[in-house]
């Protein structure tokens, strides 16, 4: 088994109840059955406290009235390991805020950015992202795989990293370079011409195809989609009691809702002044944009192995980092047209947990995207 874990993997370590939110509230935690069977066959003084806490036919922890797991200490520690130690947590509570996609014969590990500390340091971190690899002697069968488009979507994917990664480019023209590759590989996968692929690659990284995109970048009308992308939100599932009125919050700041062709003027001119304060007081914002791009697409695209889907998740990388651009363009205006790193670190982990904390979150945000698509 092959593993891949971006490199600063290793300097994670969880700052427990000194951070300043807790992952064990807000999503449902599922428990494994090895971990079920555990703690239905605990004989000791907690036992009545797992009996009383798990949701048996469910196989998940419950929750009190705030949705915080029913282990979870007001000193936001957790309760059974303190008692029963390290070994007692579910597979879920161990590994997070580990990710892991598999593939035949290929583990990728990720840090989930919806963890803080996760997002302190990618928000922190200055050089490209690079992948570190090593093997071990594990074999798995996987059934329906096809290794050949896998093969192609590992090619795609270090291309896009390529570029994403290109600072001698501005990001706005990388981000759409990554989009045109993945919408013409989505051509190359739906009428099944796989060979065609190395074609795409090529166009786009000449200078014929980024011309092209820079051409298609004036005529981008960034108030209608950003917007648009924005309204989204309000169809996901919302995992904080506070995630619907912080989004409506921040699009009337952002849009206002009285005339468009005002609406559309002041929006412009705000983000005009906005990108330019960020150039002066936060220049390395676009090294954070770059980070958040590299996350979304090395931890998701390779998954479209499974669904053919390659096109709505290099869009669902670009828009979620669109979308938390605007947020922060929402807080800056709230704070008086000021930011700080904290900020950054707070609307990245917040998004995060809203999307990725939520199977059904990110199936839908695919299918709104393929549907904007048709």
């Amino acid at each position: 088994m092959l593993y891949t874990i971006p490199d600063y993997y290793h300097e994670f370590t969880c700052v427990a109840g000194k951070c300043e939110d807790t992952c064990c509230a807000g999503w449902q935690i599922v428990a494994d059955e090895a971990s079920l069977e555990k703690y239905k066959n605990e004989t000791g003084t907690f036992a009545e406290r797992l009996k009383e806490s798990v949701n048996w036919e469910e196989g998940t922890f419950k929750q009190d009235k705030d949705r915080r797991c029913a282990f979870l200490n007001q000193s936001n520690l957790c309760d059974m390991y303190t008692a029963l130690g390290e070994e007692s947590l579910c597979r879920t509570c161990k590994l997070y805020p580990r990710h892991i996609e598999e593939f035949e014969d290929v583990r990728e590990v990720t840090l989930s950015v919806s963890c803080p500390e996760v997002a302190r340091i990618l928000m922190n971190k200055k050089e490209p992202v690079h992948f570190l690899t090593y093997e071990t002697d594990e074999e798995e069968d996987y059934e329906d795989f096809d290794p050949f488009l896998y093969s192609k979507l590992l090619d795609a994917r270090d291309v896009m990293i390529d570029i994403l990664q290109d600072r001698e480019k501005k990001l706005n023209l990388r981000a759409v370079l990554i989009l045109a590759i993945a919408r013409d590989l989505q051509e190359c996968i739906d009428e099944e011409d796989i060979f065609s692929m190395d074609d795409v690659f090529d166009y786009y990284q000449a200078e014929e195809g980024v011309r092209e995109v820079k051409n298609a970048l004036a005529e981008v009308d960034y108030y209608t989609y950003s917007r648009k992308m924005f309204q989204n939100q309000y169809q996901m599932e919302h995992l904080r009691a506070d995630w619907e009125s912080y989004l409506q919050k921040a699009e009337k700041l952002l849009y206002g809702n009285a005339n468009e062709k005002i609406d559309r003027k002041r929006y412009v001119e705000l983000q005009q002044e906005f990108h330019a304060w960020m150039a002066k007081e936060m220049p390395e914002y676009e090294i954070q944009y770059e980070q958040l791009l590299v996350y979304f697409i090395s931890t998701y695209f390779c998954g479209a192995v499974y669904d053919g889907e390659a096109f709505a998740k290099a869009q669902m990388a670009v828009v979620s980092t669109l979308l938390i651009h605007e947020l922060l363009m929402a807080q800056w205006m709230k704070q008086e047209k000021v930011l700080d790193i904290n900020d950054v670190i707070d609307t990245v982990y917040r998004y995060s947990r809203e999307l990725e904390h939520s199977d059904s979150n990110l199936n839908l945000i695919q299918e709104l995207l393929q549907e904007s698509n048709e």
